[in-house]
């Protein structure tokens, strides 16, 4: 979806297991083809995966959609400079792992707990230039550059990896910088919170990001229900 880009340079991965968000970076070069490079690759990654291998295994797909860039560079040397963050997640039962790499986010909103109170927190880190300067609020117009994103070089560009234990009752969002950059967090916060169903909080979210001008807007919502930490999604 996209207010004024003519491309949608968003692409996303709904599976039984994999989840994934990429945003094609269309200040360098092709980001359409990049996002749908990349996604193709890692999609075939949405296999069963014993809980112990899934921190190897998701690494192994970011590694895949990176190299996936390079030889589609190779085969068209005009689209150099094309790049693509990526946010997902990959589970097995009550186990996951989470990969991100540039300003693709994941949040968590944790199951309700009486001991504590309930806030939706980011578990991503955004590989931002402005993230590297001590005192960057006190900068002004720092750079938003990233500095991590995939683009087929081999020179360390890896992504972050985090291992999750899924709750029945906890919720993840996995967005694109064009949900995040234009919605609060206390909106986001409010709006899976009190969502009934993951294609609710979808929906309610989309209309938000698109009605503050957010361009291309990609989410991802799972719901984690029962005692089997069963997925309820919906991108």
């Amino acid at each position: 979806m996209g207010l004024d880009r003519r491309r949608n340079e968003d692409a996303i991965h709904v599976g039984r297991r994999l989840f994934a968000v990429v945003d094609g970076l269309g200040n360098h070069g092709a980001g359409d083809v990049a996002s749908a490079t990349a996604i193709e690759a890692v999609r075939r990654y949405d296999e069963v995966v014993e809980p112990h291998a899934l921190p190897v295994v998701l690494g192994q797909a970011v590694r895949a959609a990176n190299n996936a860039l390079r030889q589609r560079i190779a085969a068209d040397p005009g689209l150099a400079g094309m790049g693509t963050t990526l946010v997902a997640l990959l589970s097995a039962g009550a186990a996951a792992a989470l990969a991100n790499v540039g300003d693709s986010r994941a949040y968590l909103l944790p199951a309700p707990d009486l001991r504590r109170g309930r806030r939706t927190i980011q578990i991503t880190e955004d590989h931002l230039y402005r993230h590297l300067i001590a005192g960057a609020a006190e900068v002004p117009n720092l750079s938003d550059r990233l500095t991590r994103f995939l683009d087929g070089c081999p020179d360390g560009r890896s992504a972050d990896i985090t291992v999750l234990t899924l709750t029945p009752g906890d919720r993840i969002l996995l967005c694109s910088d064009g949900l995040s950059s234009y919605v609060s967090h206390d909106h986001l916060h409010t709006t899976l919170a009190a969502s009934a169903s993951p294609q609710q909080a979808v929906d309610r979210l989309v209309t938000s990001a698109l009605g503050r001008g957010g361009p291309d807007v990609s989410v991802i919502v799972l719901f984690i229900r029962n005692n089997r930490v069963n997925l309820d999604y919906s991108g």
